[in-house]
């Protein structure tokens, strides 16, 4: 693993970007990303194989698997923790192979993800789950893009200032969890 020393990561990411990082590495991560979770990615999935446009560029895309709750008054988003990553795990290959370079969540994801974060060099942070407000706090805009009626489910377009993870999974195939524990 890595030091404790952090890296800003802009999106969309790039192979550059993807090549330096490293299981274990801290990255705070700004720019563009797009909240989605079970129901969205299975919409996204069956536009990829109609062969129908997406609702947005998946070229360099980092997807952020959250359902954030209703914002407080004077607030950009309310609580925005990650949700487990491995939910999206049947949905997460087709998408890489489509353009995605990067997911957020949190906990394990499969060998067949983990094979598709080498086939096509992207990787996954995870973030801490709990604490969902704090992780709010980093959320600078916020808009529906797809699926508004999904409710906290939509496709949302979140650009992110500073927001802490770790990146989980590499493009390299290390991870910062013990071996077996996917399974």
């Amino acid at each position: 693993m890595s030091s404790l020393s952090e890296t800003r990561i802009q999106t969309p990411l790039k192979d550059e970007q993807i090549s330096r990082l490293r299981a274990g590495d801290w990255v705070r991560l700004n720019g563009v990303v797009y909240a989605a979770r079970d129901q969205a990615h299975r919409r996204l999935c069956a536009l990829l194989e109609a062969g129908q446009p997406l609702p947005f560029d998946l070229k360099g895309a980092v997807i952020y698997y959250v359902g954030p709750t209703p914002a407080a008054p004077g607030r950009v988003i309310g609580s925005a923790g990650p949700t487990t990553s491995a939910r999206m795990d049947a949905f997460a290959p087709a998408l890489f192979q489509a353009g995605l370079k990067g997911t957020i969540g949190k906990g394990y994801r499969s060998k067949e993800v983990q094979q598709a974060l080498r086939q096509y060099r992207a990787v996954h942070f995870s973030a801490m789950g709990g604490f969902g407000a704090l992780l709010s706090k980093h959320i600078a805009a916020s808009r529906v893009v797809a699926y508004e009626e999904l409710g906290p489910e939509a496709i949302r377009e979140l650009v992110l200032e500073d927001f802490p993870a770790v990146v989980a999974y590499d493009c390299f195939g290390n991870s910062v969890y013990p071996r077996g524990c996917e399974e």
